[in-house]
Order: structure tokens, then sequence, then C-alpha cells
């Protein structure tokens, strides 16, 4: 696992060019929570969360699907939201998170790692170490 520093990610934020027109960031819990909370502060708008579960704690799937295990947040009348996660693997949170938020709302992906053309870190092979979380030695 490569460590990446406080400092990197809010320098990647800070760079980063996000989309015109948000109402506001929707994070996925667990893993999503602080880059989303990040990124709202970031942007300056409003956060909510929503929580689904698929992966156990030594990062293999749990379930089938991801399930939902909160309730869906209300988005005000938010029109155009970013979806926040930390790593996007399979794309089966993200996807699954997606599908709980209405329809008519225009939900645009957002997340901190993964090979995906919307995610913050796109240099660094393998996990990474996230400077909020414990990993245990």
């Amino acid at each position: 696992m490569t460590p990446v520093a406080f400092p990197d990610i809010m320098a990647r934020l800070a760079a980063w060019h996000f989309p015109p027109g948000l109402d506001g960031v929707v994070g996925i819990a667990g893993g999503g929570v602080v880059p989303a909370t990040l990124v709202a502060q970031r942007l300056g708008l409003d956060l909510k969360i929503i929580a689904v579960n698929y992966r156990d704690e030594h990062n293999e799937p749990r379930f089938p699907e991801p399930i939902l295990v909160s309730a869906v947040p209300d988005l005000d009348g938010w029109r155009r939201v970013l979806l926040v996660d930390d790593v996007y693997v399979s794309g089966k949170s993200w996807h699954a998170a997606r599908s709980f938020l209405p329809a008519e709302v225009d939900v645009l992906p957002f997340v901190f790692k993964g090979q995906a053309e919307f995610a913050l870190i796109r240099d660094i092979d393998g996990c990474v170490e996230w400077p909020w979380r414990v990993y245990p030695r």
C-alpha cells in the first residue's frame, strides 16, 4: 500500500476542475464520507450521506451486490450533484448508491482513487493508505 499525504490530496483537490452548476455533494459511507466532506468544503456546497455496504474489513465482497444500509437522503430539490466515494474498484458501490437516488437528479461521479476518468488519483498503482484511516500493522 502506498501512503498518500493529506497535503497532496488537498493540492490535487485545489487543482481539480469540477463541473459547474452543482447543487450539492452526496458521500457514500463508509469510505466516501471524508472525501465527500473535503469536496463539499472545497466547493462550498452542502453535504448529504448515503450508506451502502458491499465489502468487509478485508476488502472482500460480503454480499452478491451492495445493499442500502441507511435512509436515502432528501436532496431538497437538488438537480445536479456529485456522488463521491473513496475508491472505485468494480464500480458496484457507486452504481448501487446512484440507483437509490432520484432518477431525475443529474448525478455526476467523483472518487479519490481508481482507474477512471473521474478519479482524483490515477497515477498510483495498487491500494493507497488514506491519512484519515488507521491501518493494522
